[in-house]
């Protein structure tokens, strides 16, 4: 064998081996994120007793788990509260987090349609926690319009609406703060947890 094709022969190893090295790395993160998305998905159905069926983006790229085919309306709120709350992140000089393809939107089953005014309110009936015995407890449970369900990945939950969809874009960019808070300011994310010991948002002006 003379030196040229030696040397050829040595190249193509060394980039199939660079190849596969690269795809064994690909398919074991994509075996992770299929993991923690598993975990997730179980996490917001136990929370909300929904099935979550539909699995969709918004145009700007947040992955949504709906229990049906969501509204353009609703996907297009949310990527508005996200907007909104980004570019007050960046006035306040956060960096973190602040792409729509680090985020999770899960859009449950209304629990209920009208607050007791009668006003439309969709929202989600979750345990009272450490709500119980506050004016929120409506007997071992509270109605959020939206939850946060966890950081890594960043996700929430909010009630499914088919009006109203500035309220959406509302709970979206309050339930992202929280988020948002968590990686760029723990010390405010802490003080600004709990809202039964005061507070509401937005937290961020």
């Amino acid at each position: 064998m003379n030196t040229s094709v030696f040397k050829i022969l040595l190249t193509v190893m060394l980039v199939c081996g660079v190849f596969l090295l690269t795809s064994a790395g690909r398919v074991q993160e994509a075996r992770g994120q299929v993991k923690r998305s598993s975990r997730l998905l179980a996490q917001a159905q136990s929370i909300t007793g929904d099935s979550f069926s539909y699995i969709t983006t918004t145009p700007l790229g947040v992955q949504v788990y709906s229990v049906r085919k969501p509204r353009v309306e609703m996907l297009r709120a949310i990527d508005s509260g996200l907007t909104e709350l980004f570019a007050v992140a960046r006035r306040h000089g956060y960096r973190a987090h602040l792409n729509f393809a680090d985020y999770v939107v899960f859009i449950a089953r209304p629990d209920r349609t009208q607050n007791r005014d009668g006003v439309y309110s969709p929202d989600i009936a979750v345990g009272s926690a450490q709500y119980a015995g506050s004016v929120y407890d409506q007997g071992g449970y509270v109605y959020a319009a939206g939850m946060v369900l966890a950081f890594e990945p960043s996700a929430f939950i909010i009630a499914d609406h088919d009006r109203d969809f500035q309220r959406v874009a509302n709970v979206a960019r309050y339930e992202g703060e929280h988020i948002i808070l968590y990686y760029n300011d723990p010390a405010l994310y802490q003080k600004t947890l709990d809202h039964s010991k005061g507070g509401s948002h937005p937290i961020l002006q």
